[in-house]
C-alpha cells in the first residue's frame, strides 16, 4: 500500500497515538489497535479500563475549525434529544480536537476522541428493516437542522456539483475513475449533463439545501436491538437534503433491493416530516451523482482497502447505472 496510509505511516499514526493516550486519561497500558483505514484512521482504544474510539485525521481535508463545527452539530444533535450518536470526548486540557505530533517527521495529525457506542453495522441483505428507521432518523436530522442555529465560527463543506464533480472537487476528478476509458468518460459526461439540468432545476432553497450528514452508508449505522444509531459526522455539511438518501446506499447502488431501501425510507422520512413528490422523485438523480463522486473518491484513495476490493469493477458498475439514467430506467419505478 502507498500513499496516505502506507505501511509505514500507519505504524506511525498507531506509535504517534500510543504515546498520547494520556491525553483522554487512557493507561498507558491499553491496547491500540486499528479499526478502518478510509477517508482517515480510526482506532480503537481498549483494555485496562479503556474503552474509546479515536479518529485520526486525514492530512489537509478538515482543519480544526471544520472538526470543531462538525462536533458543535453532534453535540447539539445529543443535547436536543434528536439522535443517538456518540459523544466526543475531550482531551485533559478540555480540547475536543488535539494535535499529534509525528515522532517520524511526517506530518502532524488532528485527533478526535468518541465514546464506544453499542451495536454492529446492518449487512447489506438485512439492510431493508433498517432503512424505515434510517428515513425517520434522517428527517429528525434535517428538521433540525432547518432550525439549529449555528455558531458563528461554525464551518463546513459546502457539497455541491462545482464541489462534488467540478475542476476544483474535493475528492478529485471523476474521469480519473480506476478503469475509466474514453468511450466510459463520453457515457458519464451525458449523464452529469442531465444531472446538471435536473438539479439546477431543483434549486438550492432553504427548504431543499442544507446541513446534512452526506455519509449515512451503512458502514456509519450501529443496529443494536430496537436503536439505530449513526455515527462519523466526518464529512457533513451543506448539500441537499435528499443527497443524505444517496449516500446511505453508497457502494450498493445495484443491489436489486435498492427500490425497495428506498421505498421503505421515504415511508420512514414521512412518518417524521412533509416529503413532496418533486423531491422523492430526484432522489435517483442524487444517487447517481453519488455514485459518480465515489468513483473519484476511490481513485483519490486507491491506498484503503474498499478502493482496492472494489477497483474497476465499481466504474464499470457505475456506467451501467449512468446508461440506465439516461434512458429513465434508474429507480424509474419510484
Amino acid at each position: 500500500m502507498s500513499g496516505e496510509y502506507a505501511a509505514e505511516v500507519v505504524e506511525d499514526l498507531k506509535f504517534m497515538v500510543a504515546q498520547n493516550l494520556r491525553r483522554w486519561g487512557v493507561p498507558p497500558a491499553a491496547h491500540v489497535r486499528l479499526l478502518n483505514l478510509s477517508e482517515n484512521a480510526t482506532f480503537a482504544l481498549e483494555g485496562d479500563g479503556a474503552d474509546l474510539i479515536l479518529r485520526v485525521h486525514r492530512v489537509g481535508y478538515s482543519s480544526a475549525e471544520e472538526i470543531r463545527s462538525e462536533l458543535a452539530w453532534i453535540m447539539a444533535l445529543r443535547k436536543d434529544g434528536v439522535i443517538e450518536t456518540a459523544r466526543p470526548i475531550p482531551g485533559a486540557d478540555g480540547e475536543l480536537v488535539q494535535r499529534l505530533t509525528s515522532p517520524a517527521g511526517r506530518s502532524d495529525r488532528h485527533a478526535v476522541a468518541f465514546e464506544r457506542l453499542p451495536g454492529a453495522e446492518p449487512g447489506q441483505d438485512d439492510a431493508l428493516p433498517w432503512f424505515e428507521r434510517l428515513g425517520e432518523v434522517t428527517a429528525k436530522m434535517h428538521a433540525h437542522a432547518r432550525v439549529w442555529v449555528q455558531p458563528a465560527e461554525f464551518r463546513r463543506k459546502r457539497w455541491d456539483l462545482a464541489a462534488m464533480v467540478g475542476p476544483r472537487a474535493y475528492w478529485g476528478p471523476w474521469r480519473a475513475a480506476i478503469g475509466l476509458d474514453a468511450a466510459g468518460t463520453k457515457l458519464l459526461e451525458a449523464a452529469l449533463a442531465l444531472i446538471t439540468r435536473r438539479i439546477d432545476a431543483y434549486g438550492v432553497g432553504p427548504e431543499r439545501f442544507g446541513l446534512v450528514h452526506a455519509d449515512l452508508r451503512l458502514a456509519n449505522l450501529l443496529a443494536d436491538g430496537e436503536h439505530l444509531r449513526i455515527i462519523d459526522f466526518d464529512d457533513c455539511g451543506f448539500s441537499w437534503f435528499m443527497y443524505d438518501f444517496s449516500t446511505g446506499v453508497s457502494f450498493i447502488e445495484q443491489d436489486p433491493k435498492v427500490p425497495s431501501l428506498l421505498e421503505a425510507w421515504i415511508h420512514g422520512y414521512r412518518r417524521i416530516a412533509p416529503l413532496a413528490p418533486a423531491e422523492a422523485d430526484e432522489i435517483p438523480t442524487f444517487v447517481v451523482l453519488r455514485r459518480i463522486l465515489l468513483c473519484a473518491w476511490l481513485a483519490s484513495h486507491s491506498e484503503v482497502p474498499i478502493a482496492q476490493e472494489l477497483g474497476a469493477a465499481y466504474t464499470l458498475g457505475t456506467l451501467a447505472i449512468a446508461e440506465e439514467f439516461l434512458r429513465g430506467r434508474y429507480l424509474s419505478d419510484m
